[in-house]
């Protein structure tokens, strides 16, 4: 019978485990990028609502703002795959 203390997991699966661990915690910035997609878009329709004749000279200023938000998602997406894979 194996001692409770006792480590029931060689090397190499751990670090497997580990990997996917953090793998799994980089990948919430993914879900920070979709709320900060939300929050631009969301301000932009607040906006143009409230001005419309405004609002065609934003919309440049909002798919930039989307770019940057979308970005941060992607690289957490690859550093999510870097320690998956390397």
């Amino acid at each position: 019978m194996a001692d409770s203390t006792e480590l029931l997991v060689n090397g190499d699966e751990l670090i497997t485990m580990g990997k996917f661990i953090g793998a799994g915690l980089a990948c919430t910035g993914m879900g920070g990028a979709a709320i900060g997609v939300g929050l631009v878009v969301g301000n932009f329709l607040s906006g143009a609502l409230r001005n419309p004749s405004a609002s065609a000279g934003q919309t440049a200023t909002m798919f930039i703002g989307i770019a940057f938000a979308e970005a941060l998602g992607i690289f957490s997406f690859l550093v999510a795959l870097l320690l998956m894979f390397m």
